[in-house]
Formats: C-alpha cells, sequence, structure tokens
C-alpha cells in the first residue's frame, strides 16, 4: 500500500517577518492568490511558501481551495473586528459629523459597505424640520447615490478625486448627496462620509461651496485613523 505523502510541516524555524510578508502580499481586491502569485508578491520560494502556508491555515488565517490557490479565512475577520473595536471608530466619526451638519445646515452620515447593500453606522440630522428620514443601521441600495459611487471607488481613484461625488434624485427622487470615500492606516476603505439633504437646498452649485470643508474635513478622518499617504513618514 502506498503511503500519501505528509503535509509540509513548519519547524519553528520560520520567521515572523517571512508569515507577514505572505500575509501581506494579499491586496484589496484579491479573492484568492496562487502558488506563483506569493512567489512573484514576496520573493520568497516556493517551498517555503507552501510551509508557511500550512502554519497559517492550521492558525485559521488562510484556506488553500480545491485548485491550490489560497485565500485570506475567518481569523483574519476576527482581528479585524478586534482592530475596529479597539480602533472605536464612533470617536472618530461623530465629531466629524456634528461639524459637517453644523456648517452645511444638513445631515451628515457615515456609511460602510454591507455586501450587496450600503448601511448607514453613524447619522447627525439636519436642525431642518424639511430633512431626510433614515436612521443609523437603516440598509440603502448600492445605486448611483453619492455615497454608493464612494463605497465601491477603487483606492486609486478614490484618493485622488479632485471633486466630491454628487447625486440627485439617486435613491430618493426629492434627495441630493455629495461624499467621499473614507481610508484607514492600511489604505482599506473604512467608509463614506456623507451629506445629504432635499434636493430643493442641497444643489449642486451650494454641493460644490462645501468642497474645501468637506475635503479638509474628510482628510482629517483619516489623518485620525491613521491613513499617511504614500511615501510620508
Amino acid at each position: 500500500m502506498v503511503k500519501a505523502r505528509p503535509r509540509p510541516a513548519v519547524n519553528g524555524v520560520a520567521s515572523a517577518d517571512r508569515v507577514l510578508t505572505v500575509l501581506t502580499a494579499f491586496q484589496i481586491g484579491d479573492s484568492a492568490l496562487t502558488l506563483v502569485e506569493l512567489v512573484e508578491r514576496t520573493g520568497l520560494i516556493k517551498s517555503t511558501i507552501m510551509r508557511l502556508m500550512v502554519s497559517l491555515e492550521n492558525h485559521g488565517f488562510v484556506n488553500r481551495m480545491a485548485d491550490g490557490r489560497y485565500q485570506l479565512a475567518s481569523e483574519v475577520m476576527r482581528l479585524n473586528t478586534v482592530y475596529q473595536e479597539a480602533l472605536d471608530l464612533e470617536s472618530h466619526v461623530l465629531p466629524r459629523l456634528q461639524y459637517l451638519a453644523d456648517q452645511s445646515g444638513e445631515t451628515a452620515s457615515f456609511y460602510v459597505r454591507h455586501g450587496a447593500y450600503r448601511m448607514c453606522q453613524y447619522r447627525i440630522n439636519s436642525s431642518h424640520r424639511l430633512r431626510l428620514n433614515l436612521q443609523p443601521g437603516d440598509m440603502r441600495p448600492m445605486d448611483e447615490a453619492a455615497g454608493a459611487q464612494a463605497l465601491r471607488a477603487p483606492f486609486k481613484v478614490g484618493i485622488a478625486l479632485k471633486k466630491p461625488y454628487f447625486s440627485k434624485g439617486a435613491t430618493d427622487p426629492h434627495a441630493a448627496s455629495v461624499a467621499l470615500p473614507i481610508y484607514g492606516a492600511q489604505q482599506e476603505l473604512m467608509g463614506a462620509l456623507v451629506i445629504s439633504g432635499p434636493a430643493s437646498r442641497l444643489t449642486e452649485d451650494y454641493a460644490e461651496s462645501l468642497e474645501p470643508m468637506f475635503f479638509e474635513v474628510a482628510h482629517d478622518l483619516m489623518r485620525s485613523l491613521g491613513y499617511k499617504p504614500d511615501g510620508s513618514a
């Protein structure tokens, strides 16, 4: 009887920096990576990567798919949850939403991507009686509204915006909104800042007048979340 070949094992000599090199080879937009792609991105040899992957798989950081590709697994999500809780996103976002609402006179919100939808995570309502009725936790479609556009913008596009996204009548025929994507320390999308209100008040001209203040608040929020432009210390 032919014995099955044992899977390569990590004997404890693999250094932490090699493990981290493999994990950080995964980038935003990757669903899975082949062994060849990992070799190209890390500069490590195949046998080393295979040994590291066994250890990462044993600890729940990666899964080896049926076609031989590797994808990140649930332990990464768990650590991300721990990170988000430690970050206390609310304390960073809410003061800036209050400032946006005060300065614009309209409702300021922070949206996050939730599968095929966008979810209102935080919100400061306009002081006007005529305003949009939406609460934290409410879900909206990923349509052509400004917030949805900001949430699906690729990083290189979102970070280089010269004008915020603007929409009118996309989700609600009577509503308008302006939005900017917000990125964190690893250039990951944290969510979208959104100013919204009745289209009769939040006109395109008025939205344009808010741009300098809106960009300033968005950049300040990203700095507080640890984002650093490429090449900065």
